[in-house]
């Protein structure tokens, strides 16, 4: 399955996925400097003063493709030419991937997050992958409409499983099979 390095960009209904680029960072920026955006993410925030690692994790972000189990590809999903999120997966053992996603909140509640996360699980299943599964904060109960919406169903409820910022949290996990994808029949 691995590695996993799709022809970029992937378009949508609205959306254009594509590798972050280096002049993308005063989006990136505007978007993980957000308290309401940053708040149920295991990473801890980035504040405007934070150049130096938003560039770092920016940086991290470029190349747009998997080439190991445990790497993260995570891409800009991009509305009317401007970055207002992104979405990755994560290669685990076993064909599975991990996904993931963050927006900014002007974007919340139009169905953006579900549409990247969409292309991406199909992008997956595509290439071979078995199961998708996604870890997250069982507070976050937007993010678990995403996922319920693409078919996911919840697996587990770990409780009090991570110190996050502070605080015990606790985690849901989803996960979708290949069979399971509307588009995979």
């Amino acid at each position: 399955m691995l590695p996993l390095a799709p022809d970029w960009p992937i378009t949508t209904g609205r959306l254009v996925i594509r590798p972050w680029t280096m002049d993308d960072l005063a989006a990136f920026v505007d978007i993980r400097s957000r308290e309401e955006v940053v708040r149920y993410l295991y990473e801890v925030a980035l504040g405007p003063s934070d150049s130096d690692l938003a560039r770092e994790r920016l940086a991290a972000r470029l190349s747009g493709r998997i080439d190991r189990e445990d790497e993260w590809m995570n891409v800009a999903v991009v509305v009317d030419g401007v970055p207002v999120g992104d979405v990755g997966l994560c290669a685990r053992p076993h064909r599975t991937f991990e996904l993931g996603y963050v927006l900014h909140p002007d974007h919340w509640g139009k169905g953006v997050a579900t549409e990247a996360a969409a292309a991406l699980v199909s992008l997956a299943f595509s290439h071979g992958a078995h199961r998708i599964m996604a870890d997250i904060d069982a507070r976050n109960a937007a993010s678990a409409r995403v996922l319920e919406r693409l078919g996911f169903r919840r697996e587990a409820h770990f409780h009090q499983d991570q110190w996050v910022k502070g605080e015990w949290t606790d985690t849901y996990i989803y996960a979708l099979l290949a069979d399971e994808f509307p588009q995979a029949t």
